[in-house]
């Protein structure tokens, strides 16, 4: 529910035609992003696989955030759609490198954020490809170095892993002296 909230204010106005519309592409584009996501992998995994469905919905809403107020109502069904199938080979493309990512976040948020800022210059008559390139880079140039800054620190000071028996044991466990799923062996 909070991205309606957030692509329907990003509008800047309360015209209910506008805002409304922002809402159907933004929900248009959450439904596609699970269609590209849910046929990506059944054809690639040769089954439907849940946590690609979910991400794919939310690579959908990722991608459409961008340009929800700007891009027509198939444009917006074709970003979701893209979001999509992206998804499901990026979140391979990490596992396969080894990059501890067991959500997804980095292929939702990252990749098709990118994916989402770039297709505005693509489908929108009024925004460059050239511009929305431009300031995906110059956000990757500040962003990476501060991220990574932080993330030495933060490995140097506290660290960024628990330790392994609290790994094995489970963060719910660790973090809140309790079990989320009551399974048993």
């Amino acid at each position: 529910m909070g991205w309606f909230g957030f692509n329907g204010g990003s509008v800047l106005s309360a015209d209910p035609g506008l805002v409304s519309l922002v809402f159907v592409k933004t929900s248009l584009a959450a439904a596609t992003g699970v269609i590209g996501a849910m046929t990506s992998s059944w054809l690639y995994q040769h089954k439907p696989d849940l946590s690609m469905v979910l991400n794919g919905a939310l690579a959908g809403l990722v991608g459409i955030t961008a340009g929800a107020d700007v891009v027509s109502v198939n444009a917006a069904m074709a970003i979701g759609l893209i979001a999509g199938v992206i998804v499901v080979f990026s979140v391979l493309f990490f596992d396969r490198a080894r990059i501890d990512d067991p959500v997804g976040a980095v292929s939702v948020h990252l990749v098709c954020g990118v994916w989402g800022t770039l297709a505005v210059g693509i489908f929108s008559a009024d925004h460059s490809f050239v511009t929305q390139a431009i300031g995906v880079l110059a956000y990757g140039v500040f962003s990476f170095p501060v991220a990574l800054a932080i993330f030495f620190a933060l490995k140097a000071s506290i660290g960024l892993r628990v330790s392994p028996d609290e790994e094995s044991m489970g963060l719910d466990v660790g973090e809140h002296g309790m079990e989320a799923y009551g399974i048993s062996n």
